[in-house]
């Protein structure tokens, strides 16, 4: 890792592991209350010390924690990445070899979707992985993350297509799932269930359409894996 590098990761590190109860508890109402105020104030106008104010303690005391407000939305991050690896993770250990496309997908919206609905403050902490140079790292992990799990599960539901269109497929599928949950998160009820149901045969029809191409046109300017 270069020196520029491993001095931004410094400066994003907690100040300290929540070893003791009382600890993580704390480190826990930090990151809360920061999705909380995310949704109310948006990013731009998110400080250190509304948050420390909210919470009923000094900016000291919160620095005490994290050294700074990137620090916590870092940690957010790797909150909701840490989820969304669980779920991927449950996911492959169904018998997928044995599963229809459609019912993969349905299984796949499922427990993502849970995952996005779960993590207060989301769009605008999306939107500062996108745009914080400190944060990019986060996004580029999520969708190696997503893109790495998504092949191997296309290939134990049996595609055949090569692996650089297998890696165009998973990264098609996640841009386009990730998309429209930033929408759905921000709905309720029928709206929501049609926008899912909507996501569900668009990721359909992409996929049943490209599975068993096992060469496909314009092969030589697909991405590589």
């Amino acid at each position: 890792m270069e020196t520029g590098q491993k001095k931004r990761k410094s400066q994003l590190a907690p100040r300290r592991e929540p070893v003791q109860a009382r600890a993580r508890e704390r480190t826990r109402q930090i990151l809360d209350t920061t999705g909380r105020l995310l949704e109310e104030v948006g990013l731009d106008d998110l400080t250190t010390i509304l948050i420390a104010k909210e919470i009923g303690v000094s900016v000291g005391s919160l620095y005490h924690y994290f050294p700074n407000k990137h620090a916590i939305l870092y940690a957010m991050g790797e909150q909701w990445l840490s989820s969304m690896t669980a779920a991927l993770e449950e996911l492959a250990e169904a018998d997928l070899e044995n599963m229809t496309l459609e019912a993969f997908i349905a299984e796949l919206l499922e427990r993502l979707l849970g995952v996005y609905r779960e993590q207060r403050g989301l769009l605008p902490l999306v939107q500062a992985m996108w745009g914080i140079p400190e944060l990019h790292e986060l996004d580029a992990r999520h969708d190696e993350l997503v893109i790495r799990h998504l092949t191997k599960m296309f290939r134990r539901l049996k595609f055949l297509c090569p692996p650089n269109e297998m890696n165009r497929l998973a990264r098609v599928t996640l841009e386009t799932f990730h998309a429209v949950f930033l929408v759905i998160v921000n709905q309720q009820g029928t709206r929501a269930l049609r926008s899912r149901v909507d996501l569900q045969q668009m990721l359909l029809t992409l996929l049943v359409r490209n599975r068993n191409e096992e060469k496909p046109s314009g092969l030589d300017d697909v991405e590589a894996p």
